[in-house]
């Protein structure tokens, strides 16, 4: 029977209203647990998301995710959390993950440790079944992980070529050495600032969004994940490119201005709602459409398969602390 037609009884609707008080209630708590072990990391990511410019679209994001798991409020009210023992090996596998970047010194890999253990614990708590109808919001937390820094040489680079390219198309001499880029008013450099990372790392995000609640053809997502990379690379450059040509007409402080208050705010709304016009007619569902519905996990092989790792639901929720506790003692330990 497809689970829209099936009907509770009052008796049913209070039994699934207990499960999932008990299940968040274990997921809050075994999220405190792991979120105090890992606190470094997440003191580092929250420093981040408020103090660099690259991340402030971070701030966001977990707004983002209360929003997709409230699309989701009806049918999850239709299903009973059930703990699953394979999870638990996901919540394992993140915190060695975080265990080897605190040990690296990689803090890319700790970061990426310390939002997976979350996720593992939801999965763990929840089961298969509510993580696939949560699966865009469990990936989508990705993006808490602070990433982009590792670009920021190669965009440098490539915005510095682009830049230069079109000035010289622009009928004005420009020799490009390296990240310099000389004419014969001024001298220009591509700084860290100007790399576009921050517009690339928030375009991105925004195109995983989009992707994954408007579109249910891979082949239109990959478009416009494609678009949302190539675009706002060859945006940058433009940018630079206007700054360099009103530096020419205007003076350097001018065009020091300009970058700062056309590139942060019109420049970077205006190229974000031209991708987003651009997809608009092609969008295919509504967003509360997102991931899979009950109709489509009801008698998934796969997930039946999945669904017999279940456990008792206290054994597993004891798991993710005993392992949250052996991760802090190991952390503790003086190494040598």
């Amino acid at each position: 029977m497809p689970p829209e037609a099936v009907t509770f009884t009052g008796a049913d609707r209070r039994t699934l209203e207990g499960g999932w008080r008990a299940a968040l209630t274990r997921l809050g708590l075994a999220a405190a647990a792991l979120a105090c072990v890992s606190a470094r990391e997440w003191g580092e990511m929250l420093h981040q998301w408020w103090n660099i410019d690259t991340y402030n679209h971070i701030l966001i994001v977990p707004f983002i995710l209360a929003w997709l798991v409230g699309l989701k409020r009806e049918a999850l009210a239709e299903v009973e959390p059930r703990a699953w023992w394979p999870g638990v090996m996901l919540v394992g596998a993140a915190l060695a993950l975080w265990g080897t970047g605190r040990a690296s010194g990689i803090n890319l890999i700790a970061h990426a440790g310390a939002v997976g253990a979350l996720q593992g614990a939801a999965v763990a708590l929840l089961g298969p079944r509510i993580a696939a109808l949560l699966a865009l919001p469990l990936g989508f937390a990705v993006f808490l992980v602070p990433f982009g820094d590792e670009l920021i040489p190669a965009l440098q680079v490539v915005t510095a070529e682009i830049a230069a390219a079109l000035t010289r198309m622009s009928g004005i001499p420009a020799e490009l050495d390296g990240l310099h880029i000389l004419t014969p008013f001024a001298l220009f450099i591509v700084a860290e600032a100007c790399s576009g990372v921050k517009f690339l790392a928030a375009t991105l995000a925004l195109g995983v969004l989009v992707g994954f609640t408007r579109f249910a053809s891979w082949r239109r997502r990959a478009m416009l994940l494609g678009a949302c990379i190539v675009v706002p690379i060859l945006a940058n450059g433009v940018r630079a490119w206007g700054t360099i040509m009103v530096a020419r007409s205007f003076g350097i402080e001018a065009a020091e201005g300009f970058d700062h208050i056309v590139y942060g705010w019109v420049f970077f709304a205006l190229v974000t709602a031209g991708l987003l016009a651009a997809a608009w007619p092609f969008f295919e569902r509504e967003p509360e459409e997102h991931s899979w519905g009950l109709a489509q996990l009801e008698g998934s092989p796969v997930l039946t398969r999945f669904e017999r790792g279940e456990g008792q639901r206290r054994g597993v929720f004891a798991a993710i602390l005993g392992l949250s506790l052996l991760a802090a003692i190991v952390a503790l330990a003086p190494l040598g």
